[in-house]
């Protein structure tokens, strides 16, 4: 977490495989979920997640975005207001 003059800023980075820009406007839909997030070998999510969080941001003055990278990682950031 990083302190921020009116709030605080949390960032959620990894190095997986990222997630294509074209599937990118929608992450953030509710069920929505990519061709790619659906593997035999991981259990299924039902594409609330980030709907979620989203809402849970924006519920508290908030904001969450995400930058990704094919093959290099996404990195996601949520801002939470102080005020």
């Amino acid at each position: 977490m990083i302190p921020e003059n009116d709030g605080v800023l949390l960032e959620v980075a990894d190095t997986g495989c990222g997630i294509a820009a074209d599937h990118l406007p929608r992450i953030f839909d509710r069920f929505y979920q990519s061709d790619l997030a659906r593997t035999r070998n991981q259990v299924r999510g039902g594409g609330l997640g980030l709907a979620i969080c989203r809402s849970i941001a924006e519920r508290h003055r908030g904001m969450i975005e995400v930058t990704s990278s094919i093959g290099q990682g996404t990195c996601f950031r949520v801002f939470l207001s102080s005020g």
